[in-house]
C-alpha cells in the first residue's frame, strides 16, 4: 500500500495521496533522514500511473484478488480438539465420536469441526460469525478392525 488509498479511491483522493507520498519521500521535505523511511519516488510515480489508468487498475486489482485466493488465512491461535465441545445431543450414545464439535470465538460465534473435515485433513477452521480462523490440532486414528 504505497499510496495508502482504499481500493475504490476516487481520482481526487488518489491525486492527494500521490502528492502526500511524494512530499514525504522528497529528500528536501523529509523531517527524518533515516534510510528506512525513504520510498523510491519512481515507485510512487508508477503506483500513481497504475491506479490512475482504469485498465491498469483493473489488472492490478485482479492480481490482488488472485493473491488473496491463493494465500491461506493466518490462524489467530492453535486450539486442541480436546478443547472443543461435543455438539451431539445429550441422549446420544456415549461411544459416538463423530462430532460435530464447537469452540467459542471471541466475537461470540463458533468454530465448528466435523469428522469429515478431519478426514480431509482440514485444520484451518473459520468462525461462523467473523473472519477469524483457528488451527485445530488433532490426530487421525486409523481404525482397522
Amino acid at each position: 500500500m504505497l499510496l495508502a488509498v482504499p481500493r475504490d479511491a476516487s481520482p481526487a483522493i488518489l491525486k492527494s495521496a500521490y502528492h502526500r507520498a511524494l512530499l514525504q519521500s522528497h529528500p528536501d521535505k523529509r523531517t527524518t533522514h533515516s534510510p528506512a523511511t525513504v520510498t523510491d519516488i519512481e515507485l510512487i510515480k508508477e503506483a500513481y500511473a497504475v491506479l490512475s489508468d482504469s485498465e491498469l487498475r483493473a489488472a492490478h486489482n485482479a492480481q490482488l484478488d488472485q493473491r488473496s485466493l491463493t494465500t491461506a488465512p493466518r490462524p489467530a491461535q492453535v486450539v486442541s480438539l480436546e478443547e472443543f465441545e461435543d455438539e451431539n445431543p445429550p441422549d446420544a450414545p456415549e461411544d459416538t465420536d463423530e462430532g460435530p464439535w464447537k469452540y467459542p470465538c471471541r466475537c461470540g460465534g463458533w468454530y465448528r469441526i466435523t469428522t469429515s473435515l478431519m478426514e480431509k485433513g482440514d485444520h484451518l477452521i473459520a468462525c461462523n460469525s467473523c473472519s477469524e480462523v483457528v488451527w485445530v490440532g488433532y490426530e487421525l486414528v486409523d481404525c482397522e478392525t
